[in-house]
């Protein structure tokens, strides 16, 4: 007996130092792409979305959380924690043929976290440049990558235009022949679990699908599930989400079965407003992707745990910016952010429902466009035209608003606590308002980094590279 004591006390140090590794949580980053307002289950029970609905209303619905007009702007945001007009990325997004990237003096989120001993880990959609290798995932601190470049690729085959897209790691990687995008995603994200100890090591699982972005897409199954919906793309985008749906319950059962769910929060957000023009929907919001109205730039999205939250089961309608993932996620995993950066830490406000950090934020600064918009408290000024997608788009098969290309004043105000979905613009009846927002945009546009809107370079035509979309041309 007196020989098993000392093995005993060994054994349970070890597990002590185990559990202690792994005091930091698990972090499930999940994002959707061109996500609608009105296109989830818990903003429309029309939407069969049951997985992303139970995590919705178990943890945090954040019912002010702000995202870019576009993908790439909000995607730098993730990744940097800085406003696009301080990386040069605030125009449009990066297309395919240019050689447009997220600069590489700017430290990434999972660069920070493989600092402090996380793994991580990427699936999906990059859209931050590929022109050059140190432009791409595996560079830019992720442990794996599998996914594509670029955006608006089939489906099934992983073709854009001219090109394959696809990858696992450095390699072109061609999944199982006709296997779904959102499928190929979840199943690869169930194999890194299997790869990752969630006892011993930190996980930091990057996961930004392809679902829902053009070209609408869907096996037949999903899309029945919407038959009573006459409009054909609509039920097929319909059909799209619920896919996505369930892709992210394969994942979420994948993580309680292997035990990362008692120290794990998931964050679920879109990268932008819905695709109106498309098939996506934002009501009650106005305008859509593309726009700088809240229905282009206020994202569906919440935060779930099944221990680390403090508060659950509501709506939390505090202030948060995409920069403040940054921040946030990093605090939480025990890193400090560096000094200066866009985003502040909200993990009290989303943890336990404490007043947002920030007072205001910049929708955006386009030096391109000639518009930008910023809030501050209440009150949101626009300042140049907010976009192409004006109205309050109905749902299929109603006709489509016809605002579209309307002409504004130079400057526009809202309340957006009287007045949320922006019918009415308060400018003239509030000039002090103005004035002070606009003192505050001329503050932010002092810091502003012109935006890298580089031509088309027929070096990257894939046909110089095996008929792939690869880095090595700029």
């Amino acid at each position: 007996m007196e020989s098993i004591r000392p093995l005993l006390f060994i054994a349970v140090l070890a597990h002590l130092v185990l559990l202690g590794a792994a005091k930091h949580p698990h972090i499930i980053f999940i994002v959707a792409d061109d996500l609608g307002w009105n296109d989830v289950g818990w903003h429309n029970d029309q939407m069969f979305t049951p997985n992303l609905d139970k995590m919705a209303s178990r943890g945090v619905i954040l019912n002010s959380s702000y995202v870019q007009p576009v993908c790439t702007p909000s995607r730098n945001c993730f990744m940097t924690g800085y406003y696009p007009f301080h990386t040069g990325l605030q125009h449009n997004v990066i297309l395919v043929n240019t050689p447009g990237y997220l600069p590489s003096n700017f430290t990434t989120l999972p660069q920070k976290l493989k600092e402090i001993g996380y793994t991580t880990h990427m699936v999906g959609k990059w859209h931050l440049g590929f022109c050059n290798w140190k432009y791409t995932p595996t560079y830019r601190g992720f442990d794996s990558f599998m996914g594509y470049y670029n955006g608006a690729e089939d489906y099934f085959t992983h073709v854009r235009e001219n090109g394959y897209d696809f990858r696992f790691n450095k390699s072109v990687h061609h999944p199982q022949e006709g296997e779904y995008s959102a499928n190929v995603i979840a199943a690869r994200a169930v194999e890194i679990l299997d790869s990752v100890d969630p006892v011993r090591d930190q996980l930091y699982l990057y996961l930004p699908f392809q679902s829902v972005h053009a070209p609408l897409e869907v096996p037949e199954r999903y899309e029945n599930i919407y038959a009573n919906i006459s409009t054909k793309n609509r039920r097929t985008y319909c059909g799209m989400v619920s896919a996505l749906d369930e892709a992210v319950g394969n994942i979420t059962t994948a993580l309680r079965d292997r035990g990362f769910m008692d120290n794990a929060l998931i964050v679920f957000t879109t990268d932008n407003g819905g695709p109106t023009y498309e098939a996506a929907n934002n009501l009650p919001l106005r305008g859509a992707k593309t726009t700088l109205w809240e229905g282009g730039t206020r994202g569906a999205s919440f935060v779930y745990s099944e221990n680390l939250l403090q508060k659950t089961g509501y709506t939390n309608s505090e202030m948060i910016h995409a920069v403040d993932w940054f921040p946030t996620l990093l605090t939480l995993a025990g890193g400090k952010p560096d000094a200066g950066m866009d985003g502040v830490n909200q993990w009290p406000t989303v943890s336990s429902g404490a007043p947002s950090a920030r007072s205001e934020f910049v929708y955006n600064i386009d030096d391109i466009s000639k518009n930008a918009a910023i809030r501050v408290g209440q009150y949101k000024l626009i300042e140049g035209s907010p976009g192409h997608f004006n109205g309050w788009t109905p749902l299929p098969p109603l006709a489509a608003s016809d605002m579209v290309n309307a002409s504004f004043p130079k400057h526009q105000l809202f309340d957006l606590q009287a007045d949320p979905t922006e019918h009415h613009n308060i400018a003239s009846d509030h000039p002090h308002v103005v004035s002070k927002l606009l003192d505050r945009l001329s503050f932010h546009k002092a810091t502003m980094v012109p935006a890298n809107n580089p031509r088309a370079d027929p070096a990257s035509n894939p046909q110089n590279f095996g008929g792939n979309w690869s880095p090595g041309w700029c």
